[in-house]
């Protein structure tokens, strides 16, 4: 049995009955990197000084990435995410194609992208990848899912962050690809993984439906573990699942997926 990559997972998902110090320090006790979202949301000194390993936080508070006022607002906040990460040793800071809300719905609700807008989001990138050089950090563009959580969402597909990356072309600005929203957007997993392998920065996992770990719907994550392993791919995966009864059962079967045998 071989474990060919990093294993993380979600300190905001899982061990929901307990204080968050302690839900880190369940992950890092069972050998898990640790994902954060809203940083302002944290004890930032505590998880300094915790022990844990970081995959993954917001890296951003506010903003958008195809207008003019908010762009500026999301490098701005943007900014002030990086010195928390350097505080945590986080090394990826993750955006989406709009800011969401506390319900994990689009700030900025889109019927469609404009050309104008494409050439906004890429402009903002650029300066976010100029802003990760600048720090020693990478941000990473999330696709998400337009059908389930996050209507209206512009930019929410993974062909579509795909797109923005490689237009921008900067080692500082990565892809995060989910492959639950993958899933519900676009499907054919394994060539996504495949097409975007040159890109990703980190891969995120949960089951459809319900967004429960791995083993509990539709998608054979042990075929994709194997795929990924055959295509060299060495980063973190990470589960960003709700647990369908038990925490420490969605971890096991998240690792139990993602461990291979040859």
């Amino acid at each position: 049995m071989t474990q060919p990559f990093q294993l993380a997972a979600c300190a905001e998902m899982l061990f929901r009955e307990l204080p968050v110090a302690e839900r880190i320090a369940r992950l890092t006790q069972a050998g898990f990197l640790v994902e954060i979202w809203d940083w302002r949301k944290h004890d930032i000194p505590a998880l300094a000084s915790s022990g844990a390993r970081f995959s993954s936080m917001t890296g951003y508070v506010t903003g958008t990435l195809a207008d003019d006022a908010g762009a500026d607002e999301l490098l701005r906040t943007a900014r002030q995410s990086i010195p928390v990460a350097h505080e945590i040793g986080c090394p990826r800071l993750n955006l989406h194609g709009t800011g969401l809300d506390g319900d994990g719905l689009p700030v900025m609700k889109s019927h469609g992208t404009t050309p104008a807008m494409w050439l906004k989001a890429v402009d903002t990138l650029r300066r976010i990848a100029d802003l990760g050089e600048e720090h020693g950090v990478v941000f990473v563009l999330e696709n998400l899912n337009e059908a389930v959580d996050h209507p209206q969402t512009p930019f929410a597909k993974a062909a579509d962050t795909i797109a923005l990356v490689e237009a921008v072309n900067r080692p500082s600005l990565r892809l995060n690809l989910d492959l639950y929203h993958a899933q519900i957007g676009e499907g054919h997993l394994i060539e996504l993984c495949r097409r975007a392998l040159p890109l990703i920065g980190e891969i995120q996992v949960a089951d459809v439906p319900g967004r429960h770990e791995p083993g509990t719907g539709e998608i054979h994550y042990p075929a994709i573990a194997r795929a990924l392993d055959a295509m060299g791919y060495r980063g973190v995966v990470g589960l960003e699942a709700w647990p369908e009864s038990d925490s420490e059962l969605a971890l096991q079967r998240f690792r139990d997926a993602f461990t291979l045998s040859h």
